[in-house]
């Protein structure tokens, strides 16, 4: 099947194969016949199967076959990287046949607010935004839903996962109730479930592999304490074909501790993480998009809808809370059947959600040996070691303040 098959404009197919976009993708083939048919959609398939393109390409031909043009769709994404991310794919999509759209988010100055509320009194055809800031346009009436004809919920899943089920359905009262609603997500939890059938209508339900990786990707593990974690990092960052990695510690502190360490061995690495404001975490994905950067390390929060071609490793510094975001995270590479390895750090601690992680995808990860300098690692036993756990290997435990009055120095 081609894009030809979907019988498209000759513009938007010239700005689709000028972004390098050459054969339809599973979800593809499936959602764009029943979006192009203004049907209701549900639809499931995790990230980097290309579900973006899947839902704007017959938004946008839809837009160009309008009688009159107002201010067609809206699209709800949870973050703003995705958000901005959404934004540039319309721009590339709809660059030859003039569809505009503007990034509505929030974490800005009062000089991006008004450009914001007069880009939309001057008029564009698709709205991308968070619900936060969306609310405010509503409340504020800077923006008036009253031709619209597609709501878009992208990452409906994670959405949820931030607490903005009251904004969601604070927003679906602002808008016409003939719409066509698309609601794209990568988990159908019950209560994603109930969202889905509250706002769309008999919805065509597509179903794209569910939780299982992308074939390209070469899971491996590496059972350690936490101490060896550093070390067996940075061998596997020596090899330099690993151009592109994106390095996924716990916690924000962690993420600038790591970055802090990992500095003096890499200069081209930085952190991505909730305290640096907007304009920083553009320039940082700008930079690592453009392959000015190698090493990128963050949280979750870059787990979902951060769209960079080429990662050729991801690493798991911190096991992932649960199956899912073990998923999100390892699906940052491998993109579009590309090839990739993803890498995981299993201390006594995470063994047993690395357990569950690997019964959820029917496989067991490779446990990649320890270089003999590090000695050995704790034994992967998950049932064993699931309430008995040590950050350090046997005779090199950390010193202990509680002790110090018992600690006797040899004379």
């Amino acid at each position: 099947m081609t894009f030809e098959d979907f019988n498209f404009d000759a513009s938007l197919l010239e700005g689709l194969y000028s972004m390098g976009y050459k054969t339809p993708t599973p979800i593809q083939e499936q959602a764009i016949p029943t979006i192009l048919n203004n049907r209701d959609i549900i639809a499931c398939a995790q990230t980097g199967t290309g579900k973006t393109a899947a839902f704007l390409l017959p938004i946008i031909q839809h837009i160009l076959h309008a009688p009159t043009r107002h201010l067609n769709t809206l699209i709800i994404a949870p973050t703003r990287e995705l958000v901005i991310q959404i934004d540039q794919q319309i721009d590339g999509m709809g660059y030859f046949c003039s569809v505009g759209s503007i990034a509505i988010y929030g974490g800005n100055d009062g000089i991006t607010w008004e450009k914001q509320k007069r880009s939309l009194k001057q008029g564009v055809d698709i709205v991308c935004a968070t619900p936060g800031r969306l609310i405010a346009l509503l409340q504020a009436g800077d923006i008036n839903f009253e031709h619209l004809q597609h709501l878009v919920l992208d990452e409906a899943d994670r959405m949820l996962d931030m607490g903005f089920m009251d904004e969601i359905q604070k927003i679906i009262k602002y808008l016409p109730q003939n719409r066509q609603t698309i609601l794209f997500s990568a988990t159908m939890a019950p209560k994603m479930r109930l969202l889905a059938n509250q706002i769309t209508k008999d919805a065509e339900q597509i179903n794209i592999a569910i939780s299982k990786p992308a074939e390209g990707i070469v899971q491996q593990a590496y059972v350690v304490y936490d101490n060896q974690k550093e070390a067996v990092l940075k061998t596997i960052l020596q090899n330099e074909d690993y151009q592109s990695v994106i390095i996924f510690s716990s916690t924000k502190e962690n993420v600038k501790l790591l970055e802090k360490s990992l500095k003096q061995f890499d200069n081209s690495i930085k952190a991505f993480h909730s305290d640096l404001d907007q304009s920083e975490r553009e320039d940082i994905m700008r930079e690592f998009k453009a392959r000015k950067l190698r090493i990128l390390i963050g949280t979750d929060i870059l787990s979902r809808g951060i769209d960079v071609d080429g990662i050729s490793l991801v690493v798991n510094y911190d096991a992932p809370p649960d199956p899912e975001d073990y998923i999100h995270r390892i699906g940052r590479t491998a993109r579009a059947s590309k090839a990739g390895v993803a890498i995981t750090f299993i201390n006594q601690k995470d063994q047993g959600k690395f357990s569950k992680i690997e019964a959820l995808m029917g496989k067991e990860v490779t446990k990649m040996p320890l270089a003999v300098e590090l000695g050995a690692g704790p034994e992967y036993n998950p049932e064993a070691n699931k309430h008995k756990f040590t950050k350090y290997p046997p005779g090199k435990k950390k010193f202990n303040q509680k002790n110090k009055k018992n600690f006797k120095p040899k004379n």
